[in-house]
Parts: C-alpha cells; structure tokens; sequence
C-alpha cells in the first residue's frame, strides 16, 4: 500500500509558523555518487590535500548537492515534491565533510509570506552547520489548497 501523505492547507498557515526541521547528513560516498550523477569532479569535493591547499578546512560538499538536499525538508512537509514550484538560495560557507563519519547539515522552515490569492507560501529556511549559516536567503514557494 502506498505512503499517502496530507497536504497542508493554506489557511492553516500564519507568517512565522514553523513547519519543519530536519538534518541532512552528507559523507564522502554522497560527494562521489553527487559528482558522478553531475560531473563535477571539481577535486574540492575529493581530494583533501587539494582541497586543504587552496584554503579550505577539508573536502566540501557541492553546493548544489546542500542546496538540493536540504529543500526536500520543505517537499516532505508539503507532501508533494511538485508542489515547490520555486526555489533560492545564495551559497554563505562550504560544509566540510570528513574523512570518517558525516558533516550534518540542520534545516528549520518557517513559513515568510502567504499569498491567498496564488495559493502559495514562501517558505524560509534557515540552513546551517555546526552553528554557522551555510545557505541565506534561502526560500521555496509552495503550492497549497
């Protein structure tokens, strides 16, 4: 039988409600499957001794792959991934991912703005890790009854 989920309804919502929260945890063998599936090699995301060279605190994740991660905090509350019909972000810190163990990246997502009229909601998320805000202005809109 099929895992049926429950919408949220739109006039549920008020500006600051919280919605959701979640972690996402990113190890090294996510990096490479990540960059298999996407082509980027970049040997930030793989390579310690490079990585390290050029500055950074270890091996990073990719961008894209925290940015994609972390919205699906957001399409698990909507209970539909197609009802985030819109997403933002701007890119703050890397998340450096260790050798052993993984690099756990915490999201909480509040409800910014309503528009009855669309029948959408902004949702802001609030992206860190290790206390340190690696995402800003990170927004989906979601599509609601």
């Amino acid at each position: 039988m099929a895992d049926e989920r429950t919408q949220p309804l739109l006039a549920d919502l008020a500006v600051g409600d919280v919605v959701a929260t979640g972690t996402v945890e990113l190890d090294r063998a996510r990096l490479v499957r990540y960059a298999g599936a996407s082509g980027d090699f970049n040997p930030i995301h793989w390579d310690e001794h490079f990585a390290t060279g050029v500055g950074l605190p270890d091996v990073i994740a990719h961008g894209m792959l925290t940015m994609g991660s972390v919205v699906g905090v957001v399409a698990d509350w909507a209970g539909d991934p197609g009802a985030v019909v819109a997403y933002q972000t701007r890119f703050t810190k890397p998340v450096p991912v260790p050798r052993d163990g993984t690099a756990v990246v915490e999201v909480s997502a509040a409800v910014g703005a309503i528009d009855a009229d669309a029948g959408t909601v902004r949702v802001d998320l609030t992206v860190t890790h290790e206390g340190a805000k690696v995402l800003g202005r990170s927004q989906a809109t979601v599509r609601l009854s």
